[in-house]
């Protein structure tokens, strides 16, 4: 079996590749990444030499490309994970984000038709759902929750979804669709909360927080969400959507709390900003369908994920710390200077 993978230099791309090589020794892995500011090469550096293992520096909108390394490799799964997904940034500057997530979905599926596959998998996100009232929680999303979306980001991705869908449709494209929670973990890209938290405290920098920290986020460990995109392959049901998340709802500020304590830094590094544009406040994933089809459930407590985590960017300073430089401190600065 030959599974194309994009946005492999990802962070959750790169722990699926890890995921995949180890359980299946004698699967073939082709990971496909532009590279873009969020892909980092260094990241993949522990399976590079794995003779199972290609790294194609491709752009997914790149229909030429992408045809010619079908032609290569016949795929016979492809695992789409490449997308710009920071909604700042989305905010910032929507339109790569309809192309890379929308046109470059499209392309993927024509090669998929062209050549064949058994199955399309597209990796998309709760935020697609929009967000749920926090005097609410009992309520929950859904495979069956309306779309709803707050951001061009999410807008995007819904977009792509209802292509898949279409495509399966109109098409009998195979395929399925998972809506995961927020992923943290090993590799997590350091503008993200939990990473740029943890970054920012041990260099004693302030730690922006939107409005009041307030926003509720259920955050699902990223191996766990490997193995539920593993069963989906293999077990999900074709046309169908499958809903991932952790149970683990947690607020923002108290989640830079745990950060602060663990570290033994102040909470008096926590600064407030302006809160970002149509910001969410609460995401909460019902994971029933995947559990009862498929027996998956997610294994990691946020409690005991956290500190792993926190342990990783300890030991991997090496890592993020080449990242925070250049056109993310440029970035950095734009985001959060003036707030």
């Amino acid at each position: 079996m030959t599974i194309i993978v994009t946005g492999g230099a990802g962070f959750i791309g790169s722990n699926f590749i890890f995921h995949m090589l180890g359980k299946y020794p004698d699967y073939r892995i082709v990971c496909l990444d532009k590279l873009t500011y969020a892909g980092n090469l260094s990241t993949l550096s522990p399976v590079m030499d794995n003779p199972n293992f290609r790294f194609v520096k491709l752009d997914i909108c790149d229909r030429e490309g992408v045809y010619k390394l079908f032609e290569e490799e016949h795929p016979g799964m492809v695992v789409n994970f490449a997308a710009e997904s920071h909604v700042d940034r989305s905010i910032e500057n929507p339109e790569v984000f309809l192309q890379t997530n929308i046109l470059g979905t499209q392309v993927l599926m024509d090669a998929c038709r062209k050549y064949g596959i058994t199955r399309y998998h597209q990796v998309s996100t709760d935020e697609v759902y929009g967000d749920l009232p926090l005097d609410r929680p009992d309520l929950f999303f859904t495979e069956e929750t309306p779309i709803h979306t707050s951001s061009p980001y999410s807008s995007s991705k819904a977009g792509a979804d209802l292509l898949v869908l279409a495509y399966h449709r109109t098409y009998g494209l195979p395929v399925t669709i998972s809506r995961c929670s927020n992923n943290y973990g090993p590799y997590h890209f350091p503008e993200k909360l939990i990473p740029l938290m943890i970054a920012n405290a041990l260099n004693d920098k302030p730690l922006p927080v939107y409005g009041k920290g307030e926003n509720v986020r259920d955050w699902l460990y990223v191996e766990d969400h490997c193995k539920a995109i593993d069963l989906i392959l293999h077990k999900g049901r074709v046309g169908e959507v499958y809903n991932i998340g952790g149970h683990n709802e947690m607020r923002n500020i108290d989640i830079v709390k745990i950060i602060c304590k663990a570290l033994g830094k102040p909470e008096s590094l926590i600064t407030f900003v302006t809160d970002r544009k149509g910001h969410d406040m609460r995401y909460a994933i019902d994971p029933t369908k995947i559990h009862s089809e498929l027996g998956w459930l997610p294994e990691t407590k946020f409690a005991d994920g956290i500190q792993k985590t926190i342990a990783w960017y300890l030991d991997n300073r090496q890592w993020w710390e080449t990242i925070i430089s250049g056109e993310y401190q440029n970035y950095y600065e734009k985001m959060y200077g003036n707030r």
